[in-house]
C-alpha cells in the first residue's frame, strides 16, 4: 500500500549519487551483455555469425550506447568553479520521465541480444521499440489533435455566419 500523503522530495545531492548508481547499474548491463554475447557467438556459433548477425550485433551497441549518452547528458552534473554543486540534473529514477524511456530501450535491446543466443527469430522483438513509439506518438499527440472536438461558435457568431450564408 502506498504511503498517504504528499511524495517527498529529495536532494540535489541525493539525485546526483542515484544517477550516478543508475548510470553504473547500466553500465555493467551494456557490458555483460555485449560480453557474454560476443563470447558465445564466438566459440559456440562462429558459423552462423555472419556479415548481417554482426550489423545487428553493431546496431544493438550503438542503440545501447545512444541510451546510455542520452542518460548522461541528461543526469550530467554542474558545478561551480570551486567544487559546489550548482545544478543536479535530471533526476533518472523520476517516474515518466524521458530517461524511463532510454532506460526500457536499453532494457529491451539488451534482453533481445540475449534471447538471440538461442534463436535468430528473437531479433524480431526488436520491432516493439518503434510499434510503442508510434503507439506513444498516437495517444499523447496524434490522436488528441485528429479527434479534437470543434471549438464552440456564440450564438450572435452564429446568427451573423447564417444572415452571411443567406446572402450569398
Amino acid at each position: 500500500m502506498p504511503p498517504k500523503g504528499k511524495q517527498g522530495t529529495k536532494g540535489a545531492k541525493q539525485i546526483v549519487e542515484e544517477n550516478k548508481a543508475t548510470l553504473q547499474f547500466y553500465q555493467y548491463v551494456i557490458g555483460g551483455v555485449n560480453v557474454a554475447f560476443f563470447l558465445v557467438q564466438y566459440f559456440l556459433f562462429w558459423e552462423f555469425f555472419t556479415a548481417f548477425y554482426v550489423f545487428l550485433w553493431l546496431s544493438a551497441v550503438a542503440v545501447c550506447l545512444g541510451s546510455y549518452q542520452f542518460m548522461a547528458s541528461m543526469g550530467r552534473a554542474k558545478y561551480s568553479t570551486d567544487g559546489a554543486l550548482l545544478d543536479s540534473g535530471i533526476d533518472l529514477n523520476m517516474e515518466s520521465g524521458m530517461a524511463e524511456h532510454a532506460k526500457d530501450l536499453l532494457l529491451l535491446t539488451s534482453i533481445v541480444m540475449c534471447l538471440s543466443l538461442l534463436s535468430n527469430f528473437f531479433w524480431i522483438l526488436w520491432l516493439l521499440a518503434p510499434i510503442r513509439a508510434f503507439y506513444m506518438l498516437w495517444v499523447n499527440i496524434l490522436a488528441p489533435w485528429i479527434f479534437a472536438p470543434a471549438p464552440e461558435v456564440d450564438e450572435k457568431k452564429q446568427k451573423k455566419m447564417e444572415r452571411r450564408m443567406k446572402r450569398h
